[in-house]
Parts: C-alpha cells; structure tokens; sequence
C-alpha cells in the first residue's frame, strides 16, 4: 500500500476526533481565546482613556505580544513539570481574573500589568493546546485534529471582536472586565478532564520497546529526525514552514491594523465587513485543509494557500472597489486558514511525539512574531508609499515564499518516495 492510500485508509476509519479530552480541551480553549478576543480591542480603547493616550492604546498590545512571546519558550518545560491541567489552568486564570482588577481600579500602569499577564496566560494557552491537540489525535487524522482546533480558535475572533466594543459602548468598560473573568471561569472545570501529565511520557510498552516518545510507532516522523531536548529547535526541516508561517501572519498583522485605517472615508462598515469575512473563511479553511491534508498529504496545498494569501493582498491595491476588497478578505481568509493547517501538521510530522511541545512553542513564535513585525514594518513603509503601494509590495515579499513552498514540497515528495 503506498503512502497516500495509507493516509486514506486511517483518515476514514472508525477512530472519533470528538474524543472527552478532545472536547473538553476545545472547551477550555473557547474560553480562553474567548475572553483573549473580547478585549483585544477594548484595552486600547481603555487605556486612552485612562491616562495613557494614543501611544498608551499601541502599548497595551505591545505589553501582551512581548509577555506573549517571552512566556511561549518556558511552556514544554512547565509542562513536563506539572502536566496539562495545572498548567492550562493557570493560562487560562492569568487571562481572565487580572482583567477584573481593572474594574475596581483605573490606572495605566495597572492597564500595562494586566496586559503583561493576560499576554503570559495567552502564551500558555495556545502553546499548551497546541500540542495537546496534536497529541490527543486518533491515527491517521492529526491533520484534521489540529482543523478542528484551530477552528476552536478562530470562533471566539469573530464574536470576540465585534462583541467587546459593543458591549463596552452599551455597558461600560467594567462590566466587559468581569464578564472576561467570568468567561475564563466557566471554562476552568473542563480543564478537570485533561491528562494530568504530558501524554508524550514514554509508557511502559515504548521503555520495554525501546523506543521512547513513539517515534517508530508514528508514521509521520521522518527519518533522520533529530532528538533530544533540543530536537524541534535543530531541526532543519522546520526552518521552511516557519519561514512561510511567518510570511503569512505578518500579511496578517497588516491587514487587521491598517485595513480600517486604509478604508476610512469609504463606504460606511466595509472594514468591518471585510475582515469579519476573513475571521469567518480562515477558520472553515484550516479545518477544510485538516481534512484534505489527512487524506491527500498536507503539501499538496502549500503552495495553493501561499498563492491565495498573496492574491488576496494584491487585491486590496484597489481599495475604491468594496467589490474587490470583499473578494480579496475571501481569498485571503481561505489562503491564511490553510497555511495554519498546513504548517502545523508538516512540522508535527518531522518530530517524534516528545517534541511535540517545542513544535508548538516554535510554531507559535513565528505566528506572534509575524503579526509584530507587520504591523509595524508596513507602519514604517506606508508613510513613504501609501496604503495601495503598501499593500503591493506586502503582496510580492509573498510571492517570494513560493520559493520555499515548492521546495518543500519537493522535500516531502522526496522523503515519502
């Protein structure tokens, strides 16, 4: 049997995605994403009003982004060290409870510490998920597992957004405060049911075998494939999805920060409207390449997604036409949902199961760091080309990673021949 009918023999058994652990990870990652969302954009609108101004707004999410990024490392560790449940748990109190001291207190100091610790839980969150997602996937559907996540993800961003700053305006900025700490509180007993120790723990059977951490017995681990405490970070096989993962969110962080600002003076909600379309496309398209990725191999659509990324950018030089903007935030939502998928499942199938954590922390890294850097690369570059060239250039630095898509997919090719 060749590998693709492998593939398709596993990815169509009878083995339930929608295990106990499953759904209750799904939940807590509801949550935490949930009350992560709904004030992405109040604290800015906070913070401007509590003493730090405009530049107080940019640097409430700067504060979150950086804790982010500076907690995402130390994740694997904590861990190996104290299992799923108390180290889910604690992301997902650091999200939410901090937020309701802002309802007793008004202070922009106060804002930025609260921020710096919502930014910690955030990186416990999506790191931890990520890899239990991956873990906790029946044989032959890690692909569609990690789809079905990151759907659980992308939810809570389109009812998240709209629904913070309408309620802030409707009720007050306190009451969307305690309403967050309430969320990330109805999600804590479904962290009850997660393993309480990392399920990449050699069981007796792989120590007697062995072959610890399951690298014989996953048929997506390559070959040759580092190990170690250190092995995701060497490995070279990584290095190109990151590489494309990155190129993506910083498309990404472009558009959600300078889309509003680029339509100012158009048609009266199109901003909102495009990029609730492309918060809805992206999560349909992740799971959508899941599935197809389980049953035809992930690679196959790389270079398709990165394209439909890049079309979709290069289509907002005609910001005049709600027409086109529309259909770009289609193509875009579609690209950028499968470039998730894609690059998850490629870099969790070159790492035996015991680096499933630091893929995750890797992963993660160049999402966070892609959607910094362009936000604040494309702020520098707009002030000498305007939003139309802005978005050109954004849309051919894309097209440069079609290069190291197909030689990726040259790679697997070669690998699984």
């Amino acid at each position: 049997m060749n590998a693709r009918a492998a593939r398709t023999a596993a990815a169509t058994g009878t083995s339930r995605l929608l295990t106990r652990p499953m759904l209750l990870l799904l939940v807590a990652s509801i949550g935490g994403m949930g009350s992560f969302y709904l004030l992405l954009s109040v604290l800015p609108l906070y913070a401007a009003t509590a003493g730090g101004g405009g530049v107080g707004a940019g640097l409430t999410t700067g504060a979150m982004m950086l804790a982010t990024v500076l907690a995402e490392p130390a994740v694997p560790w904590f861990l190996a060290r104290f299992g799923h449940r108390a180290v889910v748990g604690a992301g997902l109190l650091l999200l939410g409870l901090p937020s309701a001291v802002l309802s007793l207190w008004s202070s922009f100091p106060l804002t930025l510490g609260v921020c710096l610790a919502r930014g910690v839980g955030l990186g416990i969150v999506v790191v931890a998920g990520t890899a239990l997602a991956a873990e906790l996937a029946p044989p032959g559907r890690r692909s569609e597992n990690l789809g079905l996540y990151g759907v659980s993800l992308g939810v809570p961003s389109v009812l998240g957004l709209p629904a913070g700053v309408w309620l802030s305006d409707r009720l007050g900025f306190e009451q969307v405060f305690l309403l967050t700490a309430a969320l990330t509180l109805l999600a804590l007993p479904a962290v009850a049911g997660l393993p309480a120790r990392r399920a990449t723990r050699a069981t007796q059977a792989e120590r007697l075998s062995g072959d610890p951490g399951g690298r014989k017995g996953d048929p997506g681990v390559r070959k040759g494939t580092p190990g170690g405490p250190l092995g995701a970070a060497v490995n070279r096989s990584l290095v190109r999805p990151t590489l494309i993962l990155g190129a993506a969110t910083f498309a990404s962080g472009v558009l959600v920060t300078f889309l509003p600002l680029a339509l100012l003076g158009g048609p009266s909600h199109l901003a909102v409207v495009a990029l609730l379309v492309q918060a809805s496309v992206a999560p349909l398209a992740r799971w959508g390449a899941g599935w197809w990725g389980d049953r035809h191999g992930s690679s196959s659509l790389l270079l398709p997604a990165v394209l439909a990324v890049a079309l979709g950018t290069a289509g907002l030089v005609r910001l005049e036409s709600p027409v086109m903007v529309i259909v770009s935030m289609v193509l875009f939502g579609a690209g950028f949902g499968a470039v998730q998928n894609v690059t998850l499942a490629t870099m969790f199938e070159r790492v035996p199961r015991s680096g499933f954590g630091r893929v995750s922390v890797v992963w993660n890294l160049a999402f966070d760091a892609g959607m910094g850097l362009g936000a604040v690369g494309f702020g520098l570059l707009i002030d000498r080309t305007g939003y139309p060239w802005g978005f050109a250039v954004t849309a051919v630095l894309l097209l440069a990673v079609l290069g190291p898509a197909w030689h990726d997919r040259r790679y697997v090719r070669a690998e699984t021949a």
